[in-house]
């Protein structure tokens, strides 16, 4: 076998987390330790030596990199150090990056150095639309703002207690569409967009190179609905069930951090669109169903519940990684480390700006926290596919993908 090794990917992987791959002497130990590994397809053992090697072309459409939950146990075991865990931490970031469009964002994602401009990126667009709102039409919200401010004022028809920052962008004549949804719509409008399209082309080409690389030929093509009801359904109730988190061993505690995390981001989810449907949708028939929600509906308790379990569950992912690499079974990876911050600051500042409203006495520092909030969400959009965060959708296919290539669909 002639073995032509990628220097480059190999250096990539080591600044990534893998830094100590070339301590793995392939003794196995890892794949018996992994609950997760099986007599027939066993990991992480290959993908160590593979990674070694530098044949990133192996490791990139090999469907058990995505598999792994990276929950220590093969790293605890290991009697070099090697961290397999974190090896294959670092071909996932690798692969996001070669997946991925657009390139410039996915390169932007991956260093620490490049973290004023991630903040900064954001933080402009928002200040730019911002800016731009007190141009077009209707009420600027330096207007509106001052009349907040403005205590006793006899035209003070904005409360910030009761208003919030539903006039944050400003307000206009035209009822069916407000002013500031519409601007938070093109805002985050467009960096969902963003990141549907990086990832549709992502999980396709990496559909495509793990079928190719597997040299699987298909008897017949499922239908959507198959597809759905027989490797995508599953897939993500076992995901929701958190049946590979639970086999884990060494790292039990993440499934407390990580299924808080994924019920909250479901919730927010729910009270989202349930604020769009009854402001933009029921509000235009009811009137007095437009503007926030008063604290007693059932949705805002969910969006306020969840919101904690947002908190507690990153709190408990950030105590148990710096657990780990303060007993050395985890490397301090930026990879790592920018998924928690950012969902972290995604949690404090919305639930800082709703008790800023409730106070209702500091419009000032609740439109600033607000501001820092739209920062952080659009972060956590626009950057998605290029970051640790792209697993949900990666994890995912990978899931499917292993049933589909033991289906009756396959030959």
């Amino acid at each position: 076998m002639n073995v032509q090794p990628d220097l480059e990917f190999i250096r990539e992987l080591k600044t990534a987390g893998g830094d100590t791959l070339k301590k793995c002497f392939q003794c196995a130990t890892c794949s018996v330790a992994c609950p997760l590994s099986s007599d027939k397809k066993p990991f992480p053992r290959k993908e160590m030596i593979w990674a070694s090697w530098g044949l990133k072309d192996k490791l990139v459409t090999d469907p058990d990199v995505f598999l792994c939950h990276q929950c220590g146990d093969c790293t605890e075991k290991c009697p070099r150090g090697a961290k397999p865990g974190d090896t294959l931490g670092a071909i996932r970031a690798y692969a996001y990056q070669q997946f991925a469009w657009p390139k410039g964002l996915a390169r932007l994602a991956t260093s620490a150095k490049n973290l004023p401009i991630l903040i900064g990126l954001p933080a402009v667009v928002i200040l730019f639309m911002w800016v731009l709102s007190t141009f077009i039409g209707g009420l600027s919200p330096v207007e509106i703002f001052r009349k907040q401010v403005e205590i006793g004022h006899p035209q003070h028809f904005w409360d910030f207690a009761k208003d919030g920052y539903q006039y944050f962008f400003g307000e206009w004549t035209f009822k069916w569409y407000g002013k500031n949804i519409a601007f938070i719509a093109v805002i985050m409008g467009v960096s969902s967009l963003i990141a549907i399209i990086s990832c549709w082309m992502g999980v396709t080409r990496m559909w495509k190179a793990m079928v190719a690389d597997m040299e699987i030929k298909a008897t017949y093509r499922p239908s959507l609905w198959q597809f759905i009801s027989q490797f995508l359904w599953p897939s993500i109730w076992e995901t929701l069930q958190h049946k590979r988190f639970k086999d884990c061993k060494t790292n039990y505690d993440r499934v407390s951090g990580h299924l808080p995390l994924v019920l909250a981001f479901i919730g927010l989810f729910l009270a989202t669109c349930w604020s769009l449907t009854k402001n933009d949708i029921l509000g235009l028939i009811w009137p007095s169903l437009h503007g926030p929600m008063v604290w007693w509906d059932p949705f805002k308790l969910i969006a306020n519940v969840s919101a904690i379990a947002m908190l507690y569950g990153i709190w408990i992912l950030w105590k148990t990684r710096r657990k780990m690499e303060a007993e050395g079974r985890a490397s301090n990876t930026f990879y790592d480390w920018f998924l928690i911050w950012e969902i972290a600051a995604v949690g404090i500042t919305g639930l800082l700006a709703e008790l800023l409203r409730w106070g209702g006495g500091f419009p000032l520092t609740g439109y600033f926290v607000y501001y820092l909030h739209l920062i952080s969400v659009m972060m956590l959009f626009l950057y998605m596919p290029y970051t640790k965060f792209a697993h949900i959708v990666y994890r995912t296919v990978a899931l499917c993908f292993e049933r589909y290539r033991t289906s009756s669909f396959v030959q």
